[in-house]
């Protein structure tokens, strides 16, 4: 009886993580880039009563065993990389990646390159192309001073037009993106920054709008890939979920109540 127990608490452990997971997709909603995750469960150790294909009779073997299980982990989470919907902003240095790609962001903490969908990039006190937090993107791409036009090419391609001759255009720079082999092995940083790990591959620099890389939308942010109505629904199944699993534990636990008065 004590093996229901533990069974049924592994099962309302997993699914308050469930809760968690489902409750971290409705909070970044209207996150720029955000991609939402999902909770993957494996199934525990099983007592093996009798083993599949033992022998019941002299020259007979069992059809299928007696095998009990111990509940439910948590295995992993994945985020879905599927893509988020455009929102025009109008804005000159917000940047939409359509399609397979990420940004290059040198992160000065970590000292390292980091990687990230979020475009709504500005120019700080340089010139230079930064996120929201300051972090340079890489390729460095800087934009003159006295500057009246920017335009961003499908292809990544950075040209201005200078206020000191109206008639020129310049290219400022060139926006790289990259793939990976599997993108779901990304480290999650927050700040809308993905990091490299063994489980991801190495980054493949590349051309936008080519070798598989998605095409630059200049004026308009990818949406988070969250639909509202999905994570809803998953909710009201975990929370379905973890009651019947609370309630094998009541029925336990009320029949050792019935064991221990028959025993007294």
């Amino acid at each position: 009886m004590l093996r229901s127990l533990f069974t049924s608490a592994t099962g309302m452990k997993a699914q308050q993580m469930y809760v968690d997971n489902v409750a971290n997709n409705l909070a970044n909603v209207n996150t720029t880039a955000f991609k939402r995750s999902r909770l993957d469960f494996q199934d525990l150790l099983y007592d093996t009563v009798v083993s599949p294909g033992s022998e019941s009779v002299a020259g007979y073997q069992m059809p299928s065993g007696l095998q009990i299980g111990s509940g439910v982990r948590q295995i992993s989470t994945a985020k879905i990389f599927k893509q988020g919907l455009p929102q025009a902003t109008g804005r000159k240095y917000d940047i939409a990646i359509s399609g397979n790609g990420f940004f290059q962001v040198l992160h000065p903490g970590r000292n390292q390159t980091v990687y990230s969908r979020d475009g709504s990039f500005r120019v700080n006190s340089d010139g230079q192309l930064v996120t929201a937090e300051g972090y340079l993107l890489t390729p460095q791409v800087s934009i003159p001073t006295g500057t009246i036009e920017v335009s961003v090419g499908s292809d990544g391609s950075v040209t201005v037009v200078p206020g000191s001759n109206p008639d020129q255009r310049v290219v400022a720079g060139n926006i790289q993106t990259v793939s990976f082999p599997n993108p779901s092995g990304l480290e999650s940083l927050g700040h809308n920054l993905y990091a490299e790990s063994p489980a991801s591959g190495s980054p493949t620099v590349g051309t936008p709008s080519s070798n598989g890389l998605g095409e630059l939308q200049q004026g308009y942010l990818e949406g988070s890939n969250v639909d509202v109505v999905t994570e809803l629904v998953n909710l009201i199944t975990a929370q379905r979920a973890y009651e019947v699993n609370s309630r094998a534990i009541r029925t336990s636990d009320h029949m050792l109540e019935q064991i221990n008065n028959v025993a007294s």
